[in-house]
């Protein structure tokens, strides 16, 4: 390794490890923006990516925190665009509310889970989410989505009135999602892998989320491994929706999370978080 690329490595990890405790707020914001942990994540290291090159032509560090989540944001609307997502134009709904109009934290919207952003335009999304589960104030806010505090409560007053109309007429059978997974997890903590396996469909997917992906009968590794390691679940409610907490050994906090999707008794789909625990201690949970 030449001097100049390991000056260049030693420089890369101390800005990660400057911008360490920004990192998982920032993979909350981008991942619930986005409505997917991995283009979160992804987002996340090209915004890093971005700013590291910025600080290598620049004399001078900004603040960070802001810095960079308006250049997040950004990268955020850029990915947006480029794959053709809905209701991801910046501008829309920009109409301001009456000046009197007092807008407070809303704690219904840290319920949700990041699927049930996507239903808002972007400008309504990204509001509610970094005034309301982040708690960035509305300045904050502004200057990140680089608008108007004015804008911004409209945007807010909008975007929460149709994340509650939605959450009115939605209608989801939670009773046999729960006892799926309580079957689920009594198999699991039983060890019962070869159960477990009788319940994978034919077209049932894994994600590990950074990691790796399989489908169908190539998921049977998954329980493969899981026999090899002291882990526990449990069910508890994440962001608004039920899920299982992976206990590693005799840890009393969670270590990761893993989501299931079921069709029928079919298991369709797993998403295993266990390669990105920083999720976990960002996690808003409660009981089930």
């Amino acid at each position: 390794m030449t001097s100049a690329t390991s000056a260049l490595s030693q420089a890369r990890e101390e800005f990660l490890g400057l911008v360490a405790d920004i990192r998982p707020e920032l993979h909350r914001y981008c991942a619930r923006l986005t409505g997917s942990v991995i283009d979160g994540e992804d987002i996340v290291q090209d915004s890093l990516a971005k700013a590291f090159y910025a600080l290598s032509m620049s004399t001078d560090v900004p603040p960070l925190r802001p810095w960079l989540f308006k250049i997040a944001h950004n990268a955020a609307i850029d990915f947006l665009k480029a794959h053709g997502r809905r209701l991801t134009d910046p501008t829309a709904d920009m109409t301001d509310v009456g000046g009197t109009t007092t807008i407070v934290d809303d704690p219904f919207a840290t319920r949700l889970a990041l699927s049930r952003f996507l239903s808002l335009p972007v400008i309504q999304r990204s509001a509610v989410i970094l005034k309301d589960v982040l708690g960035h104030s509305l300045e904050e806010t502004a200057e990140t989505m680089e608008t108007t505090v004015m804008a911004v409560k409209a945007a807010l007053v909008r975007g929460r009135a149709k994340l509650r109309e939605d959450a009115a007429i939605e209608v989801v059978d939670e009773a046999a999602q729960r006892a799926q997974l309580e079957r689920y997890v009594s198999m699991f903590n039983a060890k019962d892998w070869d159960g477990l396996r009788t319940m994978i469909g034919e077209d049932c997917r894994l994600d590990l989320v950074s990691k790796s992906q399989r489908k169908g009968k190539e998921v049977d590794l998954y329980y493969t491994n899981y026999a090899k390691q002291d882990v526990s679940v449990r069910l508890v409610r994440l962001e608004g929706r039920l899920a299982l907490a992976a206990h590693v050994g005799d840890a009393a906090a969670p270590s990761y999370f893993i989501l299931l999707d079921f069709a029928g008794d079919e298991l369709r789909v797993i998403r295993d978080f266990r390669y990105v625990p920083y999720i976990a201690a960002e996690a808003e949970l409660s009981e089930p």
